[in-house]
């Protein structure tokens, strides 16, 4: 069964394409990518939800973080760039505690608890990856929150975006990388009897969702390393 090596963040979305996963290493940063029209639409709609929420006089907290990092990758017996457009169901890079394949393109991802503010927070993420030329597009399709009562209580009132672009590139060299440019926002209603004002919510949140993704991604892409290693000498995959 495959394993993607991301999200431990607050987060949902909604939308549907086909899939992949991902690791960690000295991890050098790099320019994000433009995001994507599917991406737009998502933040489109978000927006409109935020605009509804507003003028219901709603306190909404928006939270963001975003990370971009590649790692060198010496080509092997196999090329990289085959091993960059397999199908999903051939990866074995999804880094949660606990993984359920939905389809061959979707994964329900249990990624183990945080401690968010004063609560304890357990998303369930449900993600999508769709393969490319160069890699695959990593999509949150999903958030169901559990743990703590507020955290349960949370989910019918909050909307989010996550979006992984991962692709191997060459130089004019011939030196070979893999990169991950990772984005992700958030949008939480802030209940009216919880004292701390917006802005701290947003600060705090969005530290942690750095804090998250500074650890993960680089994580990630040192999976696919690995794995890549693995598939390339014909040695079995877990």
């Amino acid at each position: 069964m495959p394993s993607s090596g991301l999200l431990r963040g607050v987060a949902s979305s909604r939308q549907k394409p086909r899939h992949h996963g991902l690791a960690r290493s000295e991890a050098t940063e790099s320019d994000t990518r433009p995001v994507d029209t599917d991406l737009q639409q998502q933040e489109t709609q978000s927006g409109e939800e935020e605009v509804s929420l507003e003028k219901q006089g709603k306190r909404l907290a928006l939270l963001k973080a975003q990370k971009s990092c590649s790692v060198a990758i010496e080509e092997l017996d196999k090329p990289i760039g085959t091993y960059m457009t397999l199908p999903a169901s051939q990866y074995s890079v999804l880094d949660a505690r606990k993984i359920e394949r939905i389809d061959e393109d979707t994964f329900r991802c249990y990624v183990g608890g945080f401690k968010f503010m004063s609560f304890i927070v357990e998303p369930v993420l449900t993600l999508s990856v769709v393969v490319g030329d160069r890699g695959p597009t990593v999509r949150l399709l999903e958030t169901e929150l559990q743990g703590s009562k507020a955290a349960l209580e949370a989910n019918k009132k909050f909307t989010a975006t996550m979006q992984n672009i991962v692709q191997w590139q060459e130089d004019e060299e011939g030196s070979k990388c893999i990169s991950s440019d990772t984005a992700l926002e958030v949008t939480l209603e802030v209940p009216g009897w919880f004292v701390f004002p917006v802005s701290v919510v947003e600060r705090s949140g969005s530290a942690v969702m750095r804090k998250v993704l500074e650890t993960a991604v680089p994580r990630f892409l040192k999976q696919l390393e690995s794995d890549y290693a693995l598939w390339s000498q014909g040695e079995e995959r877990l």
